[in-house]
């Protein structure tokens, strides 16, 4: 499936939402009239684009023809309890990352992002970095550009995010994280019962690659 749209650096200050519900015609309709911009939807962790209720093809092209923005992440490894971090784990992700949004057709040159929190004490800043740059490579790799959502628990320093990460897509959430080294964020999130987004160039020029329709 070939999606109608280009992928570009979006511009300081467009507003956006990030949800795991399906987006429907009139949802998309609904959002656009209240003056959002761009939509973030879920990639599955699983190798079936199709799991739940994750981003599809179909669902991808509704969000565009409304005249919205569209961007993607995949779903964190455990959303409540601590999940270990390796090397493995993220190599296979993101190979599943890569091999869903073929699926649903989203073009080479945009942003794919991993969502960074509520990693286990028990793993090591090591075992977190190896987990993160194996996720990149694979993502990276097959031609997207590969970002980080860097939530609660990512265990990770701000040097450590912006120096021994191979990534240079920022996006911060709302809870407490740190300060990115030297780069900052592009995209900021602010939670409340519709969680906005709020699109940034960071200090290096870098921004969010959407989707744009």
């Amino acid at each position: 499936m070939a999606l109608n749209g280009k992928v570009q650096a979006a511009p300081p200050g467009l507003i956006g939402w990030d949800t795991d519900a399906k987006v429907d015609a009139q949802a998309a309709k609904d959002f656009r009239s209240k003056g959002f911009s761009f939509c973030m939807r879920y990639l599955t962790r699983n190798s079936n684009v199709q799991s739940g209720g994750d981003l599809t093809g179909s669902e991808a092209a509704i969000i565009l023809q409304s005249g919205l923005a569209l961007g993607a992440v995949q779903h964190v490894a455990r959303a409540r309890a601590g999940w270990k971090a390796t090397g493995a784990l993220g190599a296979q992700y993101g190979a599943n990352a890569t091999a869903n949004a073929r699926q649903i057709g989203l073009p080479d040159g945009m942003n794919l992002w991993l969502d960074l929190e509520n990693v286990a004490n028990s793993s090591s800043h090591q075992d977190v970095i190896d987990y993160c740059n194996n996720w990149f490579s694979a993502v990276d790799g097959a031609g997207y550009v590969s970002g980080v959502y860097v939530g609660a628990n990512a265990i990770l320093t701000g040097d450590e995010l912006f120096l021994r990460l191979k990534t240079r897509h920022y996006w911060r959430s709302g809870s407490m994280v740190p300060d990115i080294a030297h780069r900052g964020y592009q995209l900021i999130q602010h939670i409340a019962e519709i969680d906005r987004d709020v699109t940034r160039t960071d200090t290096l020029g870098g921004a969010a690659l959407l989707l744009m329709p």
